[in-house]
């Protein structure tokens, strides 16, 4: 296993990459130096400053929580390079410009640790050629670390090496990178553009060249482009915009250079009007107009016959839309190959020459074909990598039919397919992935950091992951173990859609805990993300619209029950949190006695968007946690501690980030927050273990609760009366808030009186009961089950 101990990093270069590489390393508790220029005037940090500054106004939000930004350091290259002696890891994120970047390697390196590494992150640039501008004794440790923007998000980095990097600490480093950071890793040779940006530029390219061609619109290809194929919503000329044109021109520009050779070079040149949007100043994003920009709240797209804006208003034309939605992979493409439509025909263009060029270049640019669909996935955000998507539509078939093309002089370039197409079924297997420098299967890396993935990413055609020994299961729930991992601490997963909490789930998590305590030592609540998205709203509408109000009454009581039976049970519950535990997710998560979340995380109590309250017991946790902070602070007063959560509640606030839940009091200072989510799984078994070999017992129940009262909810009315005098809060808003300050504050009764458990569940099951019964509250529901948004009424 790793022994690199890394205990602060230095960052070469404020700009946008740096400063974003600098947070995410201080989200993971890692002290950080961020360097660049001394300031020409005032404070000599002043540029960096400003860079650290920026990090907290960025959405989305780089850093996970505020306060991480105290973890980076201001730092100069004038007066501060001594600094350099203290950190073990250093990245280089200055701009592409192959002087400027040796330049600085021989102004740093006299400040390096022998035994430090240094790193560059550049995008493209050759990595054996900038190690040649270090030292001799100092190229061992250098590689380029290739983080994809924003480092927060994406998974993907690239690792490359030169001759001289030392594959020992390669591997560290990796281990590192993936355990510490979270990071998902393509080891990527030393070529222009490495694998993700040489594979996802020319698609772009691609893209661009059919665009002109069958003369389709620029947002009529991002509505091709995007979701509908498998793609991210930016889609391919809205992603242009987001990474900025210039930085486009300036990838390609480094494939034209630096790839004469290639079949494809014709099609190396930004367009016409990309380099006339560029002259112009039109950069995208950042200059808030590109190919896209906005006026008021419409959005304009470039039009380039008309050299203007237009309305943007692309859509997929029906006839391509259910092509796209056919199931089977093989008749996808067979029926856009042969139609007529211009966007058929598009899509089948942009794909043939993306997979012709995958081909071509397998060799060349990737260890194997697991390596190039991992880097598109994991750096470009596509659903499926280009050879997985070929695998799956027919392999023979889609090759000849590409050949055709190729042969017909359609295709973009005129190189026949590599003899090895042919040859092969596919490129994927259960042994491995297809080489085709070596004509051989790659099996996956063995790396100890990896053992910790009990549910890595896969490829299409890999063996299928171990569905481990289940013990018992329903229609809403699965109570299972990994016995390779621990035989007896069970895994309980919620197996309805969405891993909504239906009253099959609420059965089955109350079954499941007895069966546990019976039979196991503990539990893991994990189901993978979204960890719960709340409630099955579809149950909910339609026992209203039966009039079923005792049934859904005792529903909830069903729902307090289970939770109650989490945070009771006689062996440890340990919610593993990934994605999205929002309302009822959040409570069995709160009710657990203890987390191991991941770092992308998104926990809230939300019941507020279809006006209701939390009744789950989340209403109730917060009481508890004022009641026990309450006892610790002068004069035991309970209400300054339920303000926050009062406010949490009344706005449905999502914590963006596993930090921010803690902090939100979703979770604990103890719990657990992984940054990579595919171990999440494995460190949550082994917290389980540990509880359980420490002799854990559940707490008891309460029995003692001071609350707030009558005057804890008129002080929280006092505010909701300000705020709707304002115009900020509906007359349905204040019901609904003045329903979460009752059961916060434990309904009407003395100020500072003491109540159990069970009385704050009672109070916030009539609340939310009540709710249910107001018509304002039934068309909220309504409107999100019909359109996914919450509603202002």
């Amino acid at each position: 296993m790793n022994t690199l101990i890394i205990r602060k990093v230095a960052v070469l270069g404020a700009g946008v990459m740096g400063a974003q590489i600098a947070a995410h390393c201080a989200n993971a508790d890692v002290p950080v130096v961020l360097f660049d220029l001394a300031g020409p005037e005032g404070a000599p940090n002043g540029i960096v400053d400003k860079a650290i500054a920026g990090l907290k106004k960025l959405d989305p939000a780089p850093l996970g929580s505020k306060d991480r930004a105290r973890a980076i350091e201001a730092a100069n290259y004038g007066s501060d390079l001594e600094k350099l002696r203290d950190c073990d890891l250093i990245i280089e994120a200055i701009a592409e410009k192959m002087e400027w970047k040796r330049d600085l390697y021989a102004k740093v390196a006299p400040f390096l640790r022998a035994d430090a590494i240094f790193a560059s992150n550049t995008s493209g640039l050759s990595i054996n050629a900038l190690g040649e501008a270090m030292p001799a004794a100092l190229r061992a440790r250098f590689c380029g670390i290739h983080f994809f923007n924003p480092p927060r998000y994406m998974p993907l980095v690239e690792l490359i090496a030169t001759a001289s990097t030392d594959p020992a600490m390669l591997d560290d480093l990796e281990t590192w990178l993936t355990r510490r950071l979270g990071k998902s890793i393509v080891r990527a040779k030393d070529t222009p553009n490495f694998v993700a940006n040489r594979v996802g530029v020319f698609s772009i390219l691609a893209v661009m060249h059919h665009t002109a061609r069958l003369g389709l619109g620029f947002d009529e290809v991002d509505a091709l482009t995007g979701p509908a194929i498998g793609r991210p919503k930016s889609a391919t000329y809205r992603t242009a915009d987001v990474v900025g044109l210039d930085t486009l021109a300036h990838v390609v520009g480094t494939m034209n250079a630096t790839l004469p050779d290639d079949p494809w070079h014709a099609s190396f040149t930004p367009p016409a009007w990309l380099s006339a949007l560029i002259d112009k100043g039109a950069l995208g994003q950042k200059t808030r107009a590109g190919i896209f920009r906005k006026e008021g709240k419409q959005i304009m797209v470039l039009d380039v016959a008309q050299q203007d804006y237009r309305p943007s208003a692309g859509a997929v034309a029906p006839e391509v839309a259910a092509i796209l939605k056919l199931r089977d992979p093989a008749e996808k493409f067979a029926r856009l190959r042969a139609s007529s439509h211009p966007q058929a025909q598009f899509l089948w263009a942009i794909f043939r020459d993306v997979f012709h060029y995958c081909a071509y270049h397998l060799a060349d640019i990737a260890d194997n074909a697991r390596d190039l669909d991992f880097a598109m996935r994991w750096g470009f955000g596509w659903t499926m990598g280009p050879f997985e998507t070929w695998q799956a539509a027919g392999w023979a078939d889609i090759a000849r039919a590409i050949q055709a093309d190729i042969d017909a002089g359609v295709a973009m370039a005129a190189a026949p397919l590599p003899a090895w197409v042919a040859a092969r079924s596919g490129v994927h297997e259960a042994a491995g992935a297809y080489s085709a420098a070596d004509d051989a299967l790659r099996p996956r890396s063995t790396l100890g950091v990896y053992a910790r993935q009990l549910y890595p990413e896969q490829v299409l055609g890999e063996a299928p992951a171990e569905r481990g020994e289940t013990l018992w299961e329903n229609d809403g729930v699965r109570l299972w173990t990994r016995p390779d991992q621990d035989p007896r601490v069970g895994i309980l997963s919620i197996t309805s859609k969405m891993h909504a909490i239906g009253s099959e789930v609420l059965d089955g998590v109350i079954e499941a805990i007895a069966r546990a305590e019976r039979d196991l030592d503990a539990v893991v609540l994990w189901q993978g993300a979204p960890f719960a998205v709340g409630a099955n709203l579809m149950q909910v509408t339609e026992a209203i619209q039966a009039g079923e109000f005792d049934l859904l009454e005792r529903t909830v009581a069903q729902f307090q029950r289970a939770s109650m039976t989490l945070k009771h049970a006689q062996v440890p519950v340990v919610a593993a949190v990934q994605g999205m535990a929002l309302g009822g997710g959040c409570e069995f998560a709160m009710h657990a006695a203890h987390r191991v979340m991941a770092l992308e995380s998104y926990v809230g109590l939300v019941e507020v968007g279809v006006g209701l309250i939390p009744a789950g017991g989340g209403s109730k946790e917060f009481a508890l946690q004022a009641n026990t902070q309450a006892r610790r602070a002068a004069g035991g007063d309970v209400f300054p501690f339920i303000q926050n959560a009062f406010q949490t509640i009344a706005m449905g606030t999502v914590a963006k980030s596993a930090l921010e839940a803690v902090q939100l009091g979703f979770g604990k200072a103890a719990d657990d927050i992984l940054f990579n989510p595919h171990e999440l799984l494995y460190a949550a078994i082994r917290r389980a273990r540990a509880m359980a070999e420490a002799g854990w017992r559940p707490p008891l129940i309460d029995h003692a609760v001071t609350v707030a009262g009558r005057n804890g909810i008129a002080t929280c009315e006092m505010m909701l009366v300000n705020m709707a005098e304002g115009g900020f809060i509906s007359a349905h808003d204040y019901t609904v808030a003045r329903a979460a300050a009752t059961a916060l504050c434990g309904g009407e009764v003395d100020t500072n009186a003491r109540v159990s458990e069970q009385w704050i569940l009672d109070v916030e099951r009539a609340q939310f009961v009540a709710l249910l019964k107001n018509e304002k509250t039934q068309q909220r529901i309504a409107h999100m089950l019909e359109t996914g948004k919450p509603l202002r009424n």
